[in-house]
């Protein structure tokens, strides 16, 4: 089935189902400090797979398109928390460097893996930011420090943190809050700066996905490269919405009740797309 053929009908469901992403991927990026990635890929592999989109390029094309969108998730959560006054600029100036090469050599390894090895890594990833929502056994009960990591440290983490969200397609938000909260600093203004690293790792890697897509046999109409113009507006339409009312719940609620509906999300999500990797 191309796009072409496709019946009115089932192109609004289609539409349908990346409203709805954005919708959830803006409220849980401001709720939770995250660029949404964890909502955005799946539903991406599940619409893309609908129009019948190739194999060898369905989780490229996922990925990237949803890095693209997390741009705009994350920029929209940082704003609304920084009217709060929770963002740390700081934290964000002395990270920039290292999540962008860590970004670039994310890229540049989803360059020579095939879709299925990327689903792979992003159902690994999936399950294991899943398991730490339901059961956060990394999160200490108290700093371990009061001061960020900064050297070869910072270097170290920041370009893992960068690698891994960039072949995930997401913001790396958890991530980044569990340390910032391991070295002090209040959850909310973790979340917040958070929200930031977002949109630092998702301008190159959306970039990267769309320069390295480019020429690429089998991709939807609306593709420039491994980023699908439709699919991007369609979502950041409704995330642009849902966004600040997130950051509004995470200043004003307990999530952890919520964290972990999200958490068996995730782990539920890490199943399908493990099994998908093997039936497609």
């Amino acid at each position: 089935m191309s796009l072409s053929n496709l019946d009115l009908a089932h192109i609004s469901q289609l539409i349908a189902v990346l409203l709805a992403a954005g919708l959830v991927a803006g409220f849980v990026a401001g709720l939770f400090g995250i660029g949404g990635g964890f909502v955005v890929v799946p539903a991406l592999l599940l619409t893309f797979n609908v129009f019948n989109v190739d194999s060898d390029v369905i989780t490229h094309l996922a990925i990237g398109t949803s890095l693209a969108t997390i741009i705009v998730t994350s920029l929209r959560s940082l704003h609304a928390h920084n009217k709060r006054g929770a963002v740390d600029f700081k934290i964000i100036r002395d990270w920039t460097l290292w999540l962008v090469i860590g970004a670039v050599l994310g890229i540049l390894i989803a360059r020579y893996m095939d879709g299925r090895s990327l689903k792979w890594i992003f159902s690994l990833g999936v399950f294991l930011m899943g398991v730490h929502f339901i059961a956060p056994v990394l999160q200490p009960k108290k700093a371990i420090t009061t001061d960020m990591p900064q050297g070869p440290l910072l270097a170290a983490i920041a370009t893992f943190l960068g690698g891994f969200s960039a072949l995930l397609g997401i913001g790396g938000g958890t991530i980044a809050v569990l340390v910032m909260t391991a070295c002090g600093r209040p959850i909310h203004q973790a979340v917040a700066t958070a929200a930031g690293f977002g949109v630092i790792i998702a301008v190159p890697g959306a970039i990267g996905f769309a320069i390295l897509g480019l020429g690429e046999p089998g991709l939807p109409f609306g593709s420039i490269g491994y980023v699908n113009v439709i699919a991007v507006l369609a979502i950041t339409a409704m995330s642009f919405i849902t966004a600040p009312l997130g950051a509004r719940a995470a200043h004003s609620l307990n999530a952890v009740a919520l964290k972990r509906i999200f958490g068996i999300y995730l782990v539920a999500t890490s199943a399908i797309v493990l099994y998908n990797s093997f039936t497609s």
